[in-house]
């Protein structure tokens, strides 16, 4: 697979999956984007019933390989509308408050508007409110402002929000200096995009595998039920593509493709993680197995709903997650390559 004519496409494809929205349950824009990509590429994309978008990449004989990637995000909701005017929230996804301090969202009203604002502490100058460093960040000591003229729930709700809109948080993708790219949702925006450039791979006829692969981009993987339904009949073997943690104790950096061997829910199948790791020391990639204790994937999910089938689970360091994230186009690639020569071996 010719790199210089993969990685930019890539990229693209990276920064136009990050920036646009999609918290966990309001993921319509980024799945009808998604077909329409997968289509333009020459592949027949569809959808389940709860909004996944899949894809078969090859004919192939024999058992399917299933690889997945969640295109949901973390977010909020409005909870309720106060009496000054502002908003208290809901999170969308399990993440630390803090770690969405002081950020542009937009609120997305049923009727269809967007209404830009910020979320940040109840009092949050420095200069009227002597605990502000103390103070813990939860949903009532945490308030989204409107960027609107609004001083009362009735001018808000005249806005027409209500209980139950979407809050997205902003992105900021920045490609940053030496290959690194920071941007929230690289979890797991980043995934999704290797899997879109292996699909374009698979038309080029420069991916191939023997067997049947399929492509399936969750949409409520953060809230533990992404791919728990809607699978292709014939699956053996499925491999969740998503972000590989950057820790401490942990080997896996940005610039590395990360193979895990257990997470909170338990191990992952030996053989078919064996055949990834083998494949990544024969083809000389740079990457590292993990054990990663706070995490599940889309593969658990799987097993949890009754599909049989070996599970294993990859994907490119992501620094500083669930947070404002870092990931480097050299761990991208090597999750791309990991991928691709694992398929054309199998």
């Amino acid at each position: 697979m010719d790199r210089n004519a993969h990685l930019p496409f890539l990229l693209d494809t990276l920064e136009t999956l990050a920036t646009t929205p999609s918290p966990t349950g309001m993921t319509g824009q980024i799945e009808a984007l998604l077909m329409e990509t997968l289509k333009g590429l020459g592949h027949a994309p569809w959808q389940t019933k709860k909004g996944a978008v899949l894809a078969k990449l090859n004919e192939g004989e024999g058992e399917g390989i299933l690889l997945s990637a969640h295109i949901d995000t973390l977010g909020l909701m409005v909870r309720a509308i106060k009496g000054n005017g502002r908003l208290r929230i809901t999170q969308l996804g399990g993440y630390p408050l803090q770690y969405a301090e002081q950020e542009n969202v937009q609120v997305f009203t049923r009727a269809g508007k967007i209404i830009p604002g910020t979320l940040r502490m109840n009092q949050p100058a420095v200069h009227a409110n002597r605990e502000l460093n103390e103070a813990k960040r939860s949903d009532e000591s945490m308030e989204v402002v409107l960027d609107m003229r609004v001083s009362n729930k009735e001018e808000t709700e005249a806005l027409g929000i209500s209980a139950g809109d979407y809050i997205s948080l902003d992105p900021r993708f920045v490609k940053s200096g030496d290959g690194f790219i920071k941007s929230r949702h690289m979890d797991d925006k980043a995934s999704a995009a290797v899997l879109v450039t292996l699909a374009r791979a698979f038309i080029k006829g420069e991916a191939t595998c023997r067997r049947p692969v399929f492509i399936l981009f969750t949409n409520y993987e953060e809230v533990g039920h992404g791919a728990s339904a809607g699978h292709p009949a014939g699956i053996a073997d499925m491999i969740a593509v998503d972000m590989g943690v950057v820790g401490d104790d942990l080997t896996t950096d940005e610039l590395k493709v990360s193979i895990c061997a257990k997470d909170s829910r338990g191990p992952y199948n030996r053989a078919l993680t064996g055949s990834l790791i083998d494949t990544a020391i024969k083809h000389a990639l740079s990457y590292a197995v993990d054990i990663y204790p706070f995490y599940g994937s889309d593969t658990d999910a799987a097993l949890s709903a009754g599909h049989d089938y070996r599970h294993a689970l990859i994907g490119p360091g992501v620094s500083a997650s669930h947070g404002y994230e870092r990931v480097h186009e050299e761990g991208l690639w090597n999750t791309l390559a990991l991928l691709w020569r694992y398929l054309k071996d199998s």
